[in-house]
């Protein structure tokens, strides 16, 4: 099920309007704007902007002072140009090549908005040499809505394995959107990283899809 079959979705964030232009015709599943990665920035907007400090359990996470970030799967560039608006600075957007176009155009769409182009790469989950070439770990993984076919969970479970830091931390927005992807993720996920789900009542109010869910993944140590 996609999010909504409209040309453009808007997300405030920060006070800032992003605009994001989808494809729903294309063969590529990335030119979709997809729920998981507006419940994801909406989820860090919440914390990030809570009036309390104290009583925030997120504080310490959604720090992104002086943090290295990339996204797996970028799609369209939400979740990634959402987190840059909320403060983090230094993040790659990646995807596979036929998805590029419709990320660029966004990021330019944007611009105005971003203050600048946010840094791009090619990833194919399955190459080491462009993973190795976007210089990991990372302090931040970024995953929304990458978990639908089997055939790609051990390259996207390897790629973050590769990617985060040993005292990093991978944001996962996660929906079911295949029974057999979805069983086969959780039994490679939990060998590989410690997983603390997002209580739903956490999540933003106005963005908490009764589908849709946040995790955050470390590495078992």
């Amino acid at each position: 099920m996609r999010f909504t079959d409209s040309p453009v979705i808007d997300l405030t964030v920060n006070g800032a309007k992003l605009s994001f232009h989808q494809d729903n015709g294309s063969m590529h599943v990335g030119t979709t704007v997809w729920p998981c990665s507006l419940v994801l920035v909406k989820f860090a907007e919440r914390w990030l902007t809570s009036a309390s400090t104290t009583d925030n359990p997120y504080a310490t996470l959604l720090d992104f002072h002086n943090k290295r970030a990339v996204e797996l799967g970028t799609g369209c560039g939400v979740a990634a140009m959402g987190f840059y608006l909320l403060g983090l600075k230094e993040v790659v957007l990646t995807d596979i090549a036929p998805v590029m176009p419709a990320l660029k155009h966004n990021l330019k769409r944007n611009k105005p908005v971003l203050g600048k182009m946010l840094k791009t790469a090619q990833l194919h989950w399955t190459n080491s040499d462009q993973i190795k070439a976007l210089k990991p770990p990372f302090d931040i993984v970024i995953a929304a809505d990458v978990v639908y076919i089997e055939e790609s969970v051990g390259p996207l479970l390897a790629a973050m394995e590769a990617m985060v830091s040993d005292t990093g931390v991978v944001f996962l927005g996660y929906q079911v959107r295949s029974p057999e992807a979805h069983l086969l993720f959780w039994e490679q996920c939990n060998r590989i990283f410690d997983v603390e789900k997002v209580p739903h009542e956490h999540l933003h109010p106005e963005y908490a899809y009764e589908e849709s869910d946040v995790y955050v993944l470390r590495k078992k140590l």
